[in-house]
């Protein structure tokens, strides 16, 4: 009887994983073409920083790159700010298991964030326009035509919602943005996924997350 029971678990855990994965798949393959993310011949410099977003973003585009009608390639890169205990073998490792094109950057911001920002203020303004015009410079060195973020539906509501209500604006997240300087295309591919659904394809696709 156990083994009855064991057998029905395993088989609707296996069908809700399917379910899950088709919507994202068609979540994800939607908002590219509603804001024509990815075209013929591109080269999507997918940012992989070691959370669930980046690591589904990164499943998914694969999943899509086999299947789309498209021709585009796909190179992961990580920035290894130099925060102290960051595990820097865990992302080359799992790069290189599922068998995509990687780059590691290694840039010591955490070092000059902690310089310049007194004790007990927020980084994280200074901390993203460092990390945002070393990905622009890479992605330039590496030829990539677009820029590849994880932020997800849930992301782009608080931003909008943060910027009505702290910054008196309406200025939210776009899901395909064009550089000040015009050189560079940055899209955000979950734009239609909801994080808890991110949350439980981690636990299906057990990527090793880095807290």
């Amino acid at each position: 009887m156990n083994d009855m029971t064991d057998s029905a678990a395993a088989r609707k855990t296996a069908f809700e994983a399917n379910k899950l994965s088709k919507r994202l798949h068609r979540q994800v393959g939607r908002a590219i073409t509603d804001f024509n993310m990815i075209e013929d011949g591109d080269k999507v410099m997918v940012c992989v920083s070691g959370g669930k977003d980046s690591y589904a973003l990164l499943d998914i585009l694969i999943g899509l790159q086999q299947r789309a009608p498209i021709s585009f390639e796909l190179i992961a890169v990580n920035l290894d700010q130099k925060q102290p205990g960051f595990p820097e073998h865990v992302l080359p490792e799992y790069l290189a298991q599922v068998g995509v094109p990687f780059h590691i950057e290694n840039q010591d911001t955490y070092s000059i964030v902690k310089r310049l920002v007194p004790e007990g203020q927020t980084m994280c303004s200074l901390c993203s326009r460092l990390r945002r015009g070393i990905l622009y410079r890479v992605a330039g060195e590496l030829g990539a035509t677009k820029i590849a973020l994880g932020h997800h539906r849930d992301d782009i509501i608080v931003t909008l919602l943060m910027n009505m209500f702290f910054g008196g604006r309406m200025k939210g997240m776009p899901p395909k943005l064009v550089s000040d300087d015009g050189k560079h295309i940055v899209i955000r591919p979950l734009a239609y996924v909801a994080e808890t659904d991110l949350e439980r394809w981690a636990e299906v696709r057990q990527y090793p997350i880095i807290p």
